[in-house]
């Protein structure tokens, strides 16, 4: 079964006061490319997600956002800036003395005074951290392998219908093969006749050329070959690895023999064919740039 590149995922967790959602995008890339976006108290953990990721994933440009939320039942204290409190505290006392106002401080006062007292968020338990991590990218990486397998298989079905296409391209174009050479001998040997009166002419010099244009238009090793690298390629959509690789490597030897044969062929009809064939490798060429 073959998965593609492209595909999102989402997933969510709670623990101990802490949630997280964790969202994971991933397009075609050549190669694997995982970039992860962390808030802070998740650093220290950024490595140990992006191997997962990429164990899982193991080809395409993946991006990787955590959001870290509060839940309703806390995580948030009030916090003293005892420093600022203390300044405040020194520069009322000498402002008293100076002016000779009379008055205490209150703490109504201090706590009115700006950054005085601001709210902090609860550093959340490391195994809780941990807990819900591991809880929403494992939804998250569950989901979009599943839409990358979705998408696998309308890529499989789009690219088995254009190698059907192609077959009946490749038989066509074997049926036709003989007959060119054998089409070119009759125009010669009728050219020649009507030349026979006035031109003399070596019957076996004729046979040689006849041979080696024969020889110079024979493409079945080429049509061989092409049946075979379809054969490879139709059994990499059984392959549980990653074939998204092989399966252009594959397209690219097809086209090389999809060239040779129009390069050989001497006939317009052939001509014809080689070229609808190669349009038709060129379709399953583009989807194949987003296999894994």
């Amino acid at each position: 079964m073959i998965k593609s590149m492209t595909g999102y995922g989402k997933g969510q967790a709670e623990a101990e006061k802490l949630a997280l959602t964790v969202e994971i995008r991933s397009v075609n890339h050549r190669y694997s490319d995982v970039g992860v976006k962390v808030p802070r108290v998740l650093m220290p953990l950024e490595g140990e997600i992006k191997k997962r990721v990429g164990e899982k994933l193991r080809r395409g440009k993946i991006d990787v956002f955590v959001n870290q939320e509060l839940t309703m039942t806390g995580g948030v204290l009030p916090v003293m800036n005892e420093p600022l409190a203390a300044g405040y505290v020194a520069m009322f006392k000498q402002m008293q003395e100076r002016f000779g106002l009379a008055g205490d401080i209150s703490i109504s006062l201090l706590a009115a005074q700006r950054d005085v007292v601001a709210l902090r968020e609860e550093a959340p338990v490391e195994g809780a951290l941990r807990q819900c991590l591991d809880a929403a990218l494992g939804q998250a990486l569950e989901n979009v392998e599943k839409m990358r397998m979705q998408e696998g298989e309308a890529l499989g079905r789009d690219m088995e219908a254009r190698l059907l296409i192609t077959e009946d391209l490749l038989s066509r174009i074997e049926e036709r093969s003989p007959c060119v050479a054998r089409e070119w001998q009759e125009k010669l040997r009728e050219r020649l006749a009507r030349m026979a009166p006035e031109v003399a002419f070596d019957p076996q010099r004729v046979a040689q050329e006849i041979a080696i244009f024969a020889d110079r238009c024979e493409i079945t090793e080429e049509i061989v070959r092409f049946r075979s690298h379809l054969q490879q390629f139709r059994l990499l959509f059984l392959t549980a690895e990653p074939v998204g690789r092989q399966m252009d490597f594959i397209v690219q030897e097809m086209n090389r023999e999809a060239n040779t044969m129009g390069s050989k062929s001497n006939d317009a009809d052939l001509t014809r064919q080689v070229v609808t064939l190669k349009a038709e490798l060129e379709k399953i060429r583009e989807q194949v740039q987003n296999v894994e």
